[in-house]
This record gives C-alpha cells, sequence and structure tokens, in this order.
C-alpha cells in the first residue's frame, strides 16, 4: 500500500450510518481507490447490512496493514471492546455510547500514531451520548480534546464544503438571540486565519480569498442597521489584510451566495449558523461535506444528521457520506 488508508468511524448504531458505510463502500469500489476501514462492531455491521438489504460484505481485520488487501473483496472492519447492545434502527440507546465513542477515540489515536491518513466519522445521536454522560457539544468539540490530549495544537473550526461553495460559520450551535455578544474582532480574526492556513495547507489554494459576511442587514450600511459590522467586523477584516490574507468584507450576506458572487472567493466567512448553512444546503444539500479545520489531521464528515427515521430501510442517500470519503482522501494526500 502506498498510502495509509482511512479510518471510519460506525456512528449512531440507531441510526443510517452503518448502511452508509455500506452504500459507500459500493460506490467507491469501482472507481479510484479511496480505500478505508471501518471501527465497529462488526457483526452488528454485518447484521444491519443484511437486514437493510445493502449486499456487502464483512471482513475483519487485525490492523491497518491489511486493509488494501481486503477492500476489493468487502469492508474491512476492525473490532471495537465495545459491543453494540442495542442497536434498534430509529431507537438510539445510552446501551450503545461507549462503542460510539471508542470508536472516535480508537479513529484518532490511529490517524495520530499514522496508521490511518484521515477520519471520516458517521453521525452521531447527541442527546442520547448527553444522556449517558457525554460532555462536550459535539463532535468536533470531543475530536479537538482528543487532540489536545496527546499534545497536540487544536483550534477546531467547522467548514461545509461542496464543489460549488464552502462556508465557515464564527459562531456555531448558539441561539440567534447571543449571536452579537459572542462575536469579537479576535473570533473573527483567528477563524479566518485557520480557514485560510487550511485552504492552502490541505486544499491547495496558494492566496485564498475570503469573502466576509457582515452580521446585519445590508452589512449594517455605516452603522444605521446595527454597529457590529462597523465596529467588530470590519476592524477584523483590516487586521486580516495587514496579515496578508486575501478577506474581503463586511459584504452583504443577501448577494454574497448567487454564482457570480461565488467565483471571487474561495470560502465564505459568515456570522452565525444559519447563514452560513442555508445557502450551502440550498445549494448542494445531497453532496456538502462537513470538514473540521484546525485539527492535526485530517477529519470530514456527512453534512446530515443519524436520519433515523431511514434507518434500516437501505433507501439513505450515500452521496454526501462518499463525497466525505473521497474528500478526506484528497485533502490528505497533501505534503
Amino acid at each position: 500500500m502506498s498510502r495509509d488508508p482511512l479510518v471510519v468511524t460506525m456512528g449512531e448504531p440507531a441510526g443510517v450510518g452503518p448502511e452508509l458505510i455500506g452504500l459507500s463502500w459500493l460506490a467507491l469500489r469501482a472507481g479510484p481507490p479511496c480505500p478505508f476501514y471501518c471501527l465497529a462492531d462488526p457483526d452488528f455491521l454485518s447484521s444491519r447490512l443484511k437486514s437493510a438489504g445493502v449486499p456487502v460484505p464483512v471482513i475483519t481485520v487485525e490492523c491497518p496493514d491489511e486493509v488494501d488487501a481486503a477492500f476489493g473483496e468487502g469492508i474491512p472492519v476492525m473490532r471495537l471492546e465495545s459491543r453494540v447492545r442495542a442497536g434498534t434502527p430509529g431507537n438510539p440507546s445510552t446501551e450503545d455510547a461507549p462503542a460510539v465513542l471508542e470508536a472516535i477515540e480508537r479513529a484518532v489515536t490511529d490517524v495520530i500514531d499514522g496508521r490511518a491518513c484521515g477520519v471520516v466519522t458517521a453521525p452521531v445521536q447527541k442527546e442520547t451520548l448527553y444522556d449517558a454522560g457525554f460532555a462536550f457539544p459535539g463532535h468536533t468539540e470531543f475530536l479537538g480534546d482528543l487532540a489536545r490530549r496527546r499534545g497536540l495544537d487544536a483550534y477546531p473550526v467547522m467548514m461545509i464544503a461542496s464543489d460549488e461553495l464552502r462556508v465557515v460559520p464564527v459562531t456555531v450551535h448558539v441561539p440567534i438571540a447571543d449571536v452579537s455578544r459572542l462575536l469579537t474582532e479576535d473570533l473573527i480574526v483567528e477563524t479566518s486565519r485557520i480557514v485560510a492556513r487550511e485552504l492552502t495547507a490541505k486544499f491547495g489554494i496558494a492566496a485564498p480569498r475570503l469573502a466576509v459576511a457582515g452580521l446585519n442587514p445590508h452589512a449594517g450600511e455605516g452603522g444605521r442597521i446595527g454597529t457590529e459590522d462597523r465596529d467588530v467586523v470590519a476592524p477584523a477584516v483590516a487586521a486580516l489584510v495587514a496579515e496578508g490574507i486575501g478577506a474581503h468584507g463586511p459584504q452583504a450576506a443577501d448577494t454574497l451566495f448567487h454564482a457570480s458572487a461565488r467565483r471571487s472567493y474561495d470560502a465564505a466567512i459568515c456570522m452565525y449558523h444559519d447563514q452560513a448553512l442555508i445557502p450551502i444546503k440550498t445549494i448542494a444539500f445531497d453532496d456538502a461535506v462537513n470538514v473540521t479545520l484546525g485539527l492535526p489531521f485530517v477529519r470530514t464528515s456527512p453534512d446530515h444528521g443519524t436520519a433515523l427515521s431511514l434507518a434500516g430501510t437501505g433507501k439513505a442517500n450515500p452521496s454526501s457520506f462518499v463525497a466525505a470519503i473521497r474528500m478526506a482522501w484528497r485533502m490528505s494526500a497533501r505534503p
């Protein structure tokens, strides 16, 4: 094997992740090689794929070195110590939280220790993990903590990416009433620095162009419609430009996402969650990818949740999962 494989986590056993892993393997085996192995309970995964009508063999492997030979015949799976206890489609259980979290922790260990070239995570059911005592807001924060436990720098930044658009929300899962209070010049600058650096390091863009959206309608109209764009966003853009980063803004968000505008930048830096995610989910709902920047390794995931209502049917669309695997493979190829 000329490159280490990717490692894919099992995700929520009651969700669509297990069958999407199988559907993704079917889509990828015939195309350009993107070999991966899955950290899962192989007995559960095999059973779920059969019951969902996804005809994919599961091949238990002992180490990543065995993945290349196994990948052409089925999904290589490294066995978790934790078993899937419930895994009933559509009905998450706290009994399965240990297996979900073990898969994530071991995936990070494998990529940091050089056994895998990147991590692709299947969706988790956060509420179930919270009920089991999980202390992090989500996947991204947990990954950052796991990296820091190994003594590595980590400042996780969420980017949603497709071929048509890349967006980054500066504030993420917070109430809209809190955005103005949480939005600071330092937060915008640090987030944008990481985006610019990672667009170069992981996407090969030599001189990234960042479009920085305004918070208020019409980017505040010079303070007439709120003062945040004048007093917070504009100084942040000026600081970025002074550092040599190609940032422009604050720009009116309502004219930032049409086709012609999108050709003028490599990523849009948005002030809050829906300002970023509504346009990309409109433009690329099926194949957008969640990319975590600011980690000392490559991490992607499909841009959707556990889709409990589809779990076990074999009817979930694997496009975003396939795109996440392909993007992680491309990103990890860069020096």
